[in-house]
């Protein structure tokens, strides 16, 4: 058994700007104690990384100042699942309108920005079948926009002329913030993507 199946399928929130807290709180009212991640060696052996909302430039400065990006990298190559909402989607996305990508771990190409500014942020309920057979809140704040995906890349979520949802094995990206809601669909979905099943 490898040091990841023995650290009991810890999950790691990045914690360097945007909703920490808030998907912390979501993982521990599914009985998992996230751990917060600040420094290189807090990534190493988990089984799942969140990168929270923000500000993606600000968060991409931050991750290299803190010495992160190599560890992050390494990780995911190594095993380790991913997820980006929002900002995150955008720090994960190979191809970024306008400029150069940041961690560029996943093939899908992303608008920043795409609804406009904070003034425009809105919300909406959504059937995404592989999360939960309910309407899911989705909570869309200076959101932006998946534009193209990969071969490799599987959506699950297409609105309008934009994609909202999209995966590969090893990685997530939601354009909105599935963590300013009380529903808990994205979260156990994650947890079920790192190998740890949550019934409840």
């Amino acid at each position: 058994m490898n040091s990841r199946e023995n650290l009991v399928k810890m999950i790691g929130v990045l914690d360097l700007q945007g909703g920490v807290i808030e998907h912390l709180n979501h993982l521990k009212s599914l009985g998992v104690n996230g751990r917060q991640v600040k420094k290189p060696q807090d990534i190493v052996g988990l089984s799942g990384l969140i990168i929270p909302g923000g500000e993606s430039t600000c968060i991409s400065k931050l991750i290299n100042i803190f010495g992160l990006r190599k560890a992050i990298t390494e990780e995911f190559n190594s095993g380790m699942k991913i997820w980006g909402t929002c900002a995150g989607a955008i720090l994960l996305a190979k191809n970024i309108a306008g400029e150069a990508p940041h961690l560029a771990l996943m093939d899908i190409e992303i608008k920043r920005n795409g609804f406009g500014s904070q003034l425009d942020s809105f919300g909406l309920h959504a059937i995404i079948k592989p999360i939960s057979p309910r309407p899911i809140p989705l909570t869309f704040i200076r959101a932006p926009k998946i534009t193209r995906v990969g071969t490799d890349v599987n959506i699950l979520l297409r609105i309008d002329d934009y994609i909202a949802v999209a995966e590969t094995p090893g990685a997530l990206a939601t354009v909105f913030h599935p963590e300013l809601t009380a529903n808990l669909s994205f979260h156990r979905y994650f947890l079920k993507k790192c190998g740890r099943e949550i019934v409840q």
